[in-house]
């Protein structure tokens, strides 16, 4: 079973900017359901399980793909952990949404939910994820939580992540690609390549090799170090 991960730099889910991403991301998850219905499972505990997040993945997947739509919630209340693991076991597709990476993955910790999710890729559900759903899955993150907790007092930070792929993630690097330069610089320990995700595009890792670019308008990099020179291929 092939193991698929769909990293999104970001983008208007609302607004449908990632259509063609979703479009592609939908016949996956149709072609793992074979002849039943497929169904999507939408996690957001990066935006604290924002319902209105959870309405426009609903208003994409369902109504114009015909994605059955379900939701993980473990943010407030007491989390139901055996119904929840009953949606993993029946999604086709995973999707993760994006917000406060470093709260999510402590909230996967401690909730059980990540160990939910690496079954879900071992077993070859199609992961999809945007923003923080995307960086999540590399070696390191190149991450704005101390600018999301604290407003405009804060700074972009490179974290851990899930080490699923390898090398560093940046998304929105249409918005970051200055910031990004100038802290690669400083923590060049930290660095060994990177991928800078534009807003409206995707990577596509399969068995945890790049595979595909999907663009709907935006555009992805390969980055490494030279010297004091941040050097950019284009990804096709």
């Amino acid at each position: 079973m092939e193991k698929k991960i769909i990293a999104i730099g970001g983008g208007e889910i609302k607004s449908k900017t990632t259509l063609k991403i979703d479009e592609y991301i939908v016949n996956l998850a149709k072609h793992h359901a074979g002849d039943k219905r497929a169904t999507g499972l939408f996690i957001g505990t990066a935006s604290h399980d924002s319902m209105p997040y959870f309405n426009s993945y609903r208003k994409t997947y369902t109504s114009v793909f015909d994605i059955k739509a379900e939701v993980a919630l473990t943010v407030y209340g007491e989390m139901n952990y055996d119904h929840i693991k009953e949606k993993f076991l029946k999604a086709d597709m995973i999707y993760i949404g994006g917000g406060d990476t470093k709260f999510m993955l402590d909230s996967w910790a401690q909730s059980g939910l990540k160990d939910l999710i690496f079954d879900a890729y071992e077993r070859g559900v199609i992961i999809a994820g945007l923003s923080a759903g995307a960086i999540c899955w590399f070696n390191k993150m190149y991450t704005d939580f101390d600018l999301m907790r604290n407003q405009q007092n804060g700074e972009y930070k490179i974290l851990d992540g899930l080490g699923v792929l390898d090398g560093m993630c940046s998304p929105h690097f249409n918005e970051r690609e200055v910031d990004f330069k100038q802290n690669i610089l400083k923590y060049k320990d930290k660095f060994d390549f990177a991928y800078g995700i534009e807003n409206d595009c995707a990577l596509e890792f399969t068995d945890g090799k790049l595979t595909k670019v999907i663009s709907a308008g935006g555009k992805a990099y390969k980055l490494t170090l030279s010297g004091e020179d941040l050097i950019k291929e284009e990804l096709k």
